[in-house]
């Protein structure tokens, strides 16, 4: 990415919301010129900032004060993202988010399987990285607290016990399916989920190519859920990639 793209990236000034908790951010970045952008535009809104150059570099950072979320670029020197985001999952399921280069939807996919919970294209603007690193700290936060037998996203509940579910205080009537469907979004909400991923916690390992599945079934519950289907308010495509639960703002 050119330095002169650096402008597309927007103003950390331009975003009016801090960060009370002050949460700490590792960016894993090859390119100093982005890599300072970054740490300004994080810094200035009250987040704390470790930085590496390489892979080597990012999981020396990690191993000696484990941060709170990982920006990551694929396109390091020393190796690929993608093996990257697996050791990370073996220790960790801190947000992982990635902004890279690679625009084709195979590397995304190939992200997200590995365990990102989101990714970027470069350039992008620097108010939707905070935003999407907002999200993915709030429902990292909340995958830490006890279900206590209703899991909620916005005006979308499931009673755990009961398996009822209710759209702004209406009980909807799901098949099995649907209802496991539902429930791997809800338990996801902010995070884009692959097909494969979609597959695998719905209905096995042994269905991790039948994309067609999640397709017919995500259209049945998109006519039970949404208020209009044209306009989905709840269950949003990540077109070629796969579908993101919308987590409404605070």
């Amino acid at each position: 990415m050119a330095v002169d793209d650096l402008t597309k990236l927007g103003r950390p000034g331009e975003i009016g919301f801090m960060v009370s908790a002050g949460a700490l951010i590792l960016v894993i970045e090859d390119e100093p010129p982005i890599r300072r952008f970054l740490r300004i535009a994080l810094e200035g809104q009250g987040y704390r900032v470790l930085e590496g150059a390489t892979a080597a570099e990012g999981m020396r950072q990690f191993g000696q004060d484990v941060p709170e979320a990982i920006i990551l670029d694929l396109g390091l020197p020393d190796r690929d993202g993608v093996g990257l985001i697996k050791d990370f999952r073996q220790l960790s399921q801190l947000p992982i988010i990635i902004v890279s280069a690679r625009g084709q939807e195979q590397g995304k996919i190939a992200a997200l399987d590995a365990g990102a919970d989101d990714y970027l294209t470069k350039p992008f603007g620097v108010g939707e990285l905070l935003a999407r690193l907002r999200v993915a700290l709030r429902r990292a936060s909340n995958s830490l607290q006890p279900d206590r037998g209703v899991l909620a996203v916005g005006d979308i509940s499931i009673n755990l016990d009961s398996r009822q579910v209710t759209v702004a205080g209406k009980v909807v009537h799901l098949t099995p399916h649907e209802y496991r469907l539902l429930s791997v979004l809800l338990r996801n909400a902010g995070k884009v989920m692959t097909h494969k991923q979609l597959l695998k916690e719905t209905w096995g390992t042994g269905y991790a190519f039948e994309t067609h599945y999640v397709r017919v079934y995500m259209n049945q519950l998109r006519k039970k859920l949404e208020p209009d289907q044209s306009l989905p308010k709840y269950i949003h495509t990540e077109t070629g990639v796969g579908y993101r639960f919308y987590l409404p703002p605070e």
